[in-house]
């Protein structure tokens, strides 16, 4: 019975975690399953004395029902024809049905099967698992970190990656086309293999799947020494040995000499990333940025309080600047302390997977172009909102009537979003009633321990998140159209929690406020 009551929680539980919001993308709900974790662990603790205590019960009750009379003879319809007979045998048998129904209502079976069920929405999917697994793959990928790098993250946490998880790793990495880092972790899962730690994985798994897959990348001598050792290690394989053969047909064939062999790690591995993707990772490791003293007096930075007027720090540079920038303004002490923790209680409740414009599909969708959740807050909601609305205007000299909602964003695990263009909307009701994003300000709700920079790939600007501090810029040109050079993105997360939020301002309602121009550059 016990058994067909776990069957039924898996059943049930496999149905919530198919319903259910996942995890990763958010640090704040990520937080909640360190409290599940306990719970779970002193429950179960507490179902298993529970249980031996309800066992020993059990064994102490069964000699009051094991009664078995020896005398009932072969023929049963005439024993139990017996009136008497047949009385004593109902009431026995219904005091011992009794006696067991009763037993068995006490189990701390039901109470522990309500714990799970309550529970198993709480419980990580394997769509979280995978999550955190290409998150860990983006941090590597996007700051060129080698896995032992990787796993030096957590040993400040006593936390560390055993050949399981380091292989699991690299499959998520080659099925999202990260093979170069796939290969990467795959070499860390023999590493560790080969130091004995203990796993499921073993070496012939690892290099069933690694050889095979060297030589669909084209590293043919690695793929045969591979094979070599696979055959070392189960000389009766008839299938490895066919494998060894023709990758040494295959050499034979080509005259490729093991010298002529390019080294996987440098060249067959490498991805052919874009000139853009190498201009965002760059500055979020903070290369190529292109912030010299003179340019970086193209971002204002201005103080600002209580929503009183700004106080200027630093003046703009002139426009005769050999600089093509945007002007991008800071402002510090934007949010208090108080301000922001209401904002972040307001959203928590709130939060779900943030999602992206499809161009094909012309729908919104959730991907790992932007790992995060985030929550809408209207001006209704609390004072601080309005607060807020009315601060920026008061800052940005721009009309908050046609703005959208203040969203709240939080980042879970190497939460990114990559390049993007705010400007850059579909032809909607709302693009004709409201108009284009003509600016975006971003305020930042958290410090940020390492990554999380905001970043500008078309000017070289990156920008460290500041607790309280909020950024602006123009999307669009004075003369209406896009601004190519606000292409942003937001690095992402290595170590830290990072909260921001942000207003989108449309250009309905800017006329007096932002003149317009025609100018092809402000």
């Amino acid at each position: 019975m016990a058994l067909k009551w776990l069957i039924v929680l898996v059943l049930i539980s496999l149905f919530l975690w198919t319903t259910k919001s996942e995890f990763y993308s958010s640090t704040g709900d990520m937080t909640q399953l360190i409290h599940i974790e306990r719970d779970v662990i002193q429950s179960f603790k507490d179902y298993i004395a529970a249980e031996e205590f309800h066992l020993a019960r059990l064994k102490s009750s069964l000699p009051l029902i094991e009664y078995f009379s020896e005398d009932i003879p072969d023929n049963l319809e005439n024993y139990i024809s017996n009136p008497l007979t047949a009385y004593a045998f109902v009431r026995r048998l219904k005091y011992k049905w009794t006696q067991v129904e009763s037993m068995a209502r006490q189990s701390p079976l039901q109470e522990f099967n309500k714990f799970l069920v309550e529970n198993s929405p709480n419980i990580p999917s394997d769509k979280d698992l995978d999550g955190i697994a290409l998150g860990l793959v983006r941090l590597q990928e996007t700051y060129m970190l080698s896995p032992d790098k990787i796993i030096g993250l957590g040993q400040t946490h006593a936390e560390t990656l055993n050949p399981d998880e380091a292989f699991h790793i690299a499959m998520i990495a080659h099925e999202n086309s990260k093979f170069l880092h796939a290969f990467q972790w795959l070499q860390e899962t023999l590493r560790q293999l080969d130091e004995g730690r203990e796993a499921s994985i073993t070496r012939k798994e690892v290099l069933s799947f690694l050889a095979p897959f060297v030589f669909q990348m084209g590293d043919l001598q690695s793929a045969i020494k591979l094979t070599e050792q696979l055959l070392d290690l189960d000389p009766s394989d008839l299938l490895i040995a066919n494998h060894l053969q023709y990758y040494k047909h295959m050499k034979e064939s080509v005259h490729r000499e093991e010298s002529q062999t390019a080294p996987a790690e440098t060249h067959i591995f490498t991805p052919n990333i874009a000139k853009e993707t190498k201009a965002y990772e760059a500055l979020c490791r903070g290369d190529s940025i292109q912030m010299t003293p003179r340019r970086q007096r193209v971002l204002f930075c201005r103080y600002s309080t209580g929503g009183r007027n700004p106080r200027l720090i630093y003046a703009p540079i002139k426009e005769e600047d050999e600089w093509d920038a945007p002007k991008i303004t800071r402002y510090h002490n934007f949010l208090s302390d108080n301000e922001i923790e209401t904002i972040k209680n307001l959203s928590v409740p709130k939060l779900s997977r943030a999602q992206v414009w499809d161009t094909k599909t012309g729908m919104n969708i959730s991907t790992e172009v932007r790992v995060c959740k985030s929550a809408w807050l209207s001006e209704g909601e609390d004072p601080v909102i309005s607060r807020v609305n009315q601060r920026l205007e008061d800052v940005t000299g721009l009309d908050m009537t046609m703005a959208e909602k203040l969203q709240v964003a939080n980042y879970g695990i190497g939460g990114q979003y990559e390049p993007h263009y705010d400007s850059k909307l579909s032809m909607d009701e709302e693009f004709y009633t409201r108009g284009g994003r003509i600016a975006t300000t971003l305020i930042y709700m958290t410090d940020v321990d390492i990554g999380g920079a905001t970043v500008f790939p078309a000017i070289g600007a990156a920008l460290k998140p500041e607790k309280g501090s909020a950024v602006l810029w123009y999307n669009l040109l004075r003369s209406g159209k896009d601004d190519d050079r606000a292409l942003h993105a937001g690095c992402p997360v290595m170590a830290g929690n990072k909260w921001v939020s942000n207003k989108w301002i449309r250009a309905r309602g800017q006329e007096f406020r932002r003149r317009c121009g025609l100018s092809e550059s402000d």
